[in-house]
């Protein structure tokens, strides 16, 4: 029985062994993340024997290179929570944090947990792909957030209220117009200076070059509202240069994140439980394209529940001698981003108020009951997760997929 334990960091990673009564098998050993040493990593720990485990904590994705190597020379990797390392304690007292400690630290915990660790599966090209496009689109829509907010405090001291003009959404090319309409008439004084008459036909040919629909009295509505507004920035070369350089980065943000979420769309698609999740309620096709990309395969969960902890909506426990808690906030040590999505969809549910749906119906129960709002907003989540849990593990099992290894 071999423990190997691996501090992994960004370019290199601490490698210790352990066999049971504390014999060392492998003193702590560095190897850097390249093809080379993951080889030379890979060998060592084989050359250990046949009954070898491999521990490492979950490290964002310095993680990932390091388990796809070892998992491709068939030796078992187990990925863990680091919660599960640091609430193990290590056997010691003393405060110690170096690496080789802390290698020696997981060999030592993956040793005493020996039959409990999981082994690590790899997701599929696509699943991992999936959920790449996944990260980076949440990533672009903070982006295109902040940089919407930027833009309107911008033009807030050059044309007032211009980005409440139109009522027109962003199209799926990512322009929308109020911004298109700003990389023009960047300044009030683009239109107070010149009459109405000129200012209508110069918007119409800017409507039709831009493709917006044009009306002779939106136009009389927008030239009488700009005389009312109070500018804090003159009209010049470097105020433009402010205004028009935000809108085009707005516009190009807007535009490579449409292109992400088609794409990501895509490639949801192709895989057979993406219909099943579209139909459920509160999902669309982003959602859809989320959901299965953060959860991966369900098979791999042994159980509902395991899906449930892994979101981190499960209720946690607190119970003493005598002390049982009656009510226990969520675990949330599962994922983020998951639970984020999660939210979103019970918000459809709480919005809509769709009666014949169980997992509506299992919130307002809670709800009637008195619960606070974030009690019965999880909880809702937790129906969700299950009967999602159900329904994708029917639909893959019916498209007859072979399943991955439990965790």
């Amino acid at each position: 029985m071999n423990a190997v334990g691996i501090d992994v960091s960004k370019c290199k990673s601490m490698v210790a062994a352990l066999r049971p009564m504390g014999e060392v098998a492998l003193t702590p050993r560095e190897f850097p993340h390249t093809e080379l040493g993951l080889e030379q990593m890979a060998n060592a720990i084989i050359g250990l024997g046949e009954e070898t485990r491999v521990v490492m904590e979950a490290t964002g994705r310095y993680h990932e290179p390091v388990a796809a190597a070892l998992h491709e020379y068939g030796i078992y990797v187990s990925v863990l929570n680091p919660l599960y390392i640091k609430q193990s304690g290590g056997g010691s007292i003393r405060k110690v944090k170096t690496d080789k400690a802390d290698a020696m630290k997981i060999a030592k915990y993956a040793l005493d947990n020996w039959v409990k660790l999981q082994e690590y599966t790899l997701m599929d090209a696509i699943r991992q792909q999936l959920k790449l496009y996944s990260r980076q689109y949440d990533l672009y829509m903070k982006t295109n957030v902040a940089l919407q907010n930027n833009l309107i405090s911008l033009t807030d001291k050059v044309y007032p209220g211009v980005n409440e003009l139109f009522s027109s959404p962003e199209r799926p090319d990512g322009h929308q117009k109020w911004v298109d309409f700003v990389m023009t008439f960047w300044h009030r004084d683009c239109l107070c200076r010149i009459s109405q008459e000129t200012f209508t036909e110069r918007y119409r040919k800017w409507c039709k070059r831009k493709g917006y629909n044009f009306s002779p009295d939106k136009a009389i509505d927008v030239y009488a509202g700009s005389r009312q507004c109070y500018t804090t920035l003159p009209r010049n070369s470097n105020t433009k240069m402010l205004i028009t350089t935000a809108a085009r980065q707005l516009t190009d943000a807007r535009a490579a994140t449409a292109a992400l979420r088609q794409e990501m769309i895509r490639l949801a698609q192709q895989l057979p439980e993406y219909e099943t999740v579209r139909a459920m309620y509160g999902v669309g096709d982003v959602t859809a394209a989320q959901l299965i990309a953060e959860i991966g395969d369900v098979r791999r969960f042994a159980h509902r529940s395991s899906l449930v902890a892994f979101a981190g909506v499960d209720p946690a426990v607190n119970q003493s001698g005598k002390h049982i808690a009656q009510s226990n906030p969520a675990t949330k040590r599962g994922s983020p981003h998951l639970r984020k999505i999660l939210y979103q969809v019970v918000c459809a549910y709480l919005k809509k108020s769709p009666a014949n749906e169980p997992v509506y119906q299992f919130l307002d129960k809670k709800r009637a009951e008195g619960k606070p709002y974030f009690v019965y907003m999880t909880a809702a989540q937790n129906k969700f997760l299950r009967i999602y849990y159900a329904r994708v593990k029917e639909c893959l099992t019916a498209a007859g997929c072979e399943p991955p290894e439990q965790e």
